[in-house]
């Protein structure tokens, strides 16, 4: 997961990312996109490629990415992680406005 996070942590890295969440894109089609020109965008995907984010599959005589999802996953799992712990905080937090309510009703009456 170290690795997923240092790739994602480049912002070109994750905006290409984020764009290939719409779809399979050839490197010319990302810089085109992005407006970073073709060596820029080869570099990152080659990391993207290393730390599994994402796929290439030769066609004729262009390469075109597309997201990988196992390190995605690993990467949703471990927030997910995070969100139960920030749901239990936030039902407590709840129940303690709640308590601060009643006390302030019960005040004005």
């Amino acid at each position: 997961m170290n690795s997923t996070m240092s790739a994602l942590a480049e912002p070109n890295r994750l905006r290409i990312v984020e764009l290939l969440r719409d779809g399979p894109r050839t490197v010319g089609e990302i810089a085109e996109r992005l407006e970073l020109n073709q060596p820029q965008v080869s570099k990152h995907l080659r990391v993207l490629l290393e730390a599994g984010l994402v796929e290439v599959h030769p066609v004729a005589n262009r390469r075109i990415y597309k997201l990988g999802t196992a390190p995605l996953k690993e990467l949703d799992d471990w927030v997910s992680s995070f969100r139960r712990f920030w749901e239990g905080k936030f039902d407590d937090m709840e129940n303690y406005l709640r308590k601060l309510q009643a006390k302030d009703s019960n005040q004005e009456e």
